[in-house]
């Protein structure tokens, strides 16, 4: 019994509680399903994970309707931390009042990406320096179903290198101006200080940080100093390396433990902890193996009780699982893994292909409803 193993272990072993046994409705399944962070996902399982210093030692598929009795018998301090876990697998996820819009999180939301960069690698760089287009294609990716759109204006690709925040205040404060009074909710993709203060500002309603308020010492303080949303993102290294030797002793693990410890260390600093999201960072400093490994395993993050954003669209895992295709040839892609995150529960899809997303995310609805609706 996986009990006994980390009774064996002592108090350094730690549990991890991953929903899975996914069903499509819980009509009919009385106590035997539970619904995951208020969402429009069921599980019937949970994978218990045990772990030391060395990775793994024991894992064991645990019935939701046993699952008190078995967090009942862990000895502790495994045993508080699991029902802790527990609670936040299944509590709702406050909806984000973004500016004039309310973005519920009970349901899968698409994040639209909008890059004033001259160096994306997924566009081009087509809108760098012309905040007017940026604009319209902002309003045209809410209008096509987009419950966010995010505004970056400093290329953090593998190789990239850093850029001075006057130049990032340059691209991305004219757009956001622009949009100010359009009614669409903004977040701004940023991991300096000095940016995030100037475009929440000029009108950003969010914060998406992809190195989680540790690249920038001013950027906790302009976290602390606000009250909006922020997102904070896994990565392991800077852009210019993070790709070239990234090891991790367990990648799913490591991610949570990680992200984990952000989320108390911001909250330590000052920042409500309703007011953050999380992201597991695919392909901030992971290889194919480490990709996989986090997105087979998504539902787990849902035990930090936070809302989680996934951002993979377009990404190299894409390509180098469909026979090296480029950015432009991800779409089917970026699809599958966008529908991989709602199957377990994501409630933000930060994509590239907005129309499409939004219409798999429709049909994909669609077929919960009429799952939920008995006869």
């Amino acid at each position: 019994m996986i009990a006994a193993e980390i009774a064996r272990a002592g108090r350094t072993a730690q549990i991890y509680l991953r929903p899975t046994g996914f069903v499509d409705s819980p009509i009919g399944y009385d106590g035997q399903t539970l619904r995951l962070a208020g969402g429009l996902v069921w599980f019937a399982m949970v994978e218990a994970i045990a772990a030391g210093l060395g990775g793994r030692f024991a894992t064991a598929l645990v019935p939701v309707e046993r699952i008190e009795d078995f967090v009942d018998s862990l000895p502790e301090p495994q045993s508080t931390s699991a029902k802790r876990q527990l609670a936040r697998l299944v509590a709702h996820r406050t909806p984000l009042t973004l500016g004039e819009r309310i973005v519920r999180l009970d349901q899968p939301q698409v994040m639209g990406i909008l890059n004033v960069t001259p160096d994306s690698f997924s566009d081009g760089g087509g809108l760098a320096g012309d905040p007017s287009a940026a604009a319209d294609r902002a309003i045209a990716m809410s209008e096509a179903g987009a419950a966010i759109v995010d505004i970056g204006g400093e290329s953090t690709r593998p190789g990239a290198k850093p850029l001075w925040e006057g130049d990032e205040i340059a691209r991305v404060v004219p757009a956001i101006e622009r949009l100010r009074h359009a009614g669409i909710a903004l977040s701004l993709d940023t991991r300096k200080g000095a940016v995030m203060a100037a475009g929440l500002g000029a009108g950003a309603h969010m914060i998406n940080d992809v190195a989680a308020l540790t690249y920038d010492p001013s950027a906790i303080e302009a976290a602390v100093a606000t009250t909006y949303p922020i997102v904070l993102m896994h990565h392991q290294g800077a852009p210019e390396t993070m790709q070239q030797d990234p090891r991790y002793r367990d990648a799913l693990l490591d991610v949570y433990d990680w992200l984990e410890a952000r989320v108390d260390a911001v909250v330590a600093a000052g920042v409500a902890r309703e007011r953050l999201l999380i992201d597991p960072g695919i392909g901030f400093g992971k290889s194919l193996r480490h990709n996989l490994a986090i997105l087979n395993g998504l539902s787990l993050f849902h035990a930090l009780g936070l809302p989680i954003v996934l951002g993979a669209s377009r990404k190299r895992t894409i390509g180098a699982l469909a026979n090296e295709a480029p950015v432009e040839q991800r779409l089917g892609g970026s699809i599958a893994l966008a529908l991989l995150g709602a199957k377990q529960g994501i409630q933000l899809l930060r994509v590239h292909d907005v129309f499409e997303t939004v219409q798999a995310l429709r049909v994909w609805r669609g077929l919960r409803d009429a799952a939920l609706t008995p006869g």
